[in-house]
């Protein structure tokens, strides 16, 4: 994997609201009763005496001379807090519905060696083995997982938890998302129902199964981080990441990303190592989703491009540019400005030119370069799509219609 934990809070019983009282009893050692002789109440007096001036009365009893205690100030109006909820088993049932799905994917990779049957260097063909993970998302063998996990491999056999073993094809992996479909024969398998990531927001419980370090089935748990991480592996990027703190390691890339109601709402892809901690980020299922049904359809994804170089724009780096040359004049603020058009591209016929400040793509803000990217990609091929630029002190409304990106053969 480009390979890059908490728990609920236990239950506690339920703390009465309001004011607590207690009834008032029919004698107490601040109720000096008449009815008691006049010396058993004096003994009482004398011996409650030190207690008394210790620690006072809640009664009526009060020390000559000593002020009235006022009423106690309410100094929070805020509602009794509802009782917690006892512990509950959350992440074993989500688990337990999607964990029967989730695969280990393992690849032999055959390589020529050049040096092969020359001097000792070794066999013509060398063989490389590699693991990953995967889901089922069709009971009839779609499987999802990584194009890092399947890419340039020869054999791939996916193995379910229950022990059953199926040799795999690759249908196709799309690089610049990171997805892969891989089909199995088989059918009436465990499938791992999917969410929405759209709706997922910080804070959420994040529940990651795989095969990390050759460690099948492990599960680990923490919260989403974060949303919309599209500078997360650099700037530019074409999927908005999910960021979580469960703990992904080698051998989990591909597999799900799961919440607590056992959706998956993401694939587990990257990780970025830091002194003493870890950050992991998912592709959210929804792009996940749109990539692969493309992918089983015609065996690729088709991807819209315009044909710009973007580079985000700060105040100072505007004032560098107006000062070094007459070319450029910019807005001394943040966003996104046009360094170079291709020749010939959808932003060269619809008329895009380097210096120009883009401000909105279609009805969308944008703020940098990767939401001009993700703005972009929600547009098909061949469609008319609107951007708002400042050219100077002109604004200008420009329509540009995406091509599909070349393919990498």
């Amino acid at each position: 994997m480009s390979t890059a934990t908490a728990m609920a809070p236990s239950g506690s019983n339920p703390r009465p609201s309001g004011p607590v009282t207690h009834p008032r009893a029919t004698s107490s050692p601040c109720s000096l009763s008449g009815q008691d002789p006049w010396w058993a109440g004096l003994r009482r007096a004398s011996l409650l005496a030190p207690v008394l001036l210790l620690a006072g009365c809640a009664g009526g009893f009060t020390l000559p001379g000593s002020p009235t205690r006022p009423e106690r100030t309410r100094i929070s109006d805020a509602p009794a807090a509802m009782a917690l909820k006892p512990p509950s088993n959350q992440i074993v049932a989500a688990v337990d519905k999607v964990g029967p799905a989730v695969v280990r994917i393992d690849t032999v990779k055959r390589m020529v060696n050049p040096l092969g049957g020359v001097f000792g260097g070794g066999p013509a063909i060398q063989q490389q083995q590699g693991q990953g993970s995967g889901f089922i998302t069709r009971s009839d063998g779609v499987v999802l997982t990584n194009a890092h996990v399947v890419e340039g491999s020869s054999d791939v056999h996916v193995t379910l938890p229950d022990g059953r073993n199926f040799t795999g094809k690759v249908l196709g992996a799309d690089p610049l998302t990171d997805v892969a479909v891989v089909k199995v024969v088989a059918t009436k398998l465990p499938v791992a129902p999917l969410g929405d990531s759209a709706k997922v927001r910080p804070g959420e419980w994040a529940i990651a199964i795989g095969n990390p370090l050759g460690l099948d089935n492990t599960v680990t748990a923490g919260i989403i981080s974060a949303i919309q991480r599209t500078n997360a592996l650099g700037e530019g990027q074409r999927v908005p990441y999910l960021q979580t703190d469960a703990a992904v390691n080698p051998g989990n890339s591909g597999g799900p990303l799961i919440n607590d109601r056992g959706e998956v709402i993401g694939i587990n892809t990257a990780i970025r190592q830091a002194p003493g901690a870890g950050l992991s980020f998912a592709i959210p299922i929804n792009t996940a989703r749109q990539i692969a049904a493309q992918i089983v359809d015609r065996g690729y994804a088709s991807h819209p491009y315009i044909g710009v170089r973007l580079q985000a724009l700060t105040p100072q780096l505007a004032r560098e540019i107006n000062g070094a040359t007459n070319e450029c004049r910019l807005p001394e603020v943040n966003g996104v400005v046009v360094v170079d058009v291709m020749a010939g591209s959808p932003a060269d016929r619809g008329g895009l030119k380097p210096c120009d400040l883009i401000e909105r793509v279609g009805d969308q803000a944008v703020a940098n370069p990767s939401e001009v990217q993700l703005a972009v990609d929600r547009v098909r091929v061949g469609d008319a799509m609107s951007l708002q630029v400042r050219r100077r002190e002109q604004a200008l409304t420009l329509t540009l219609r995406p091509a599909e990106l070349p393919r990498k053969q």
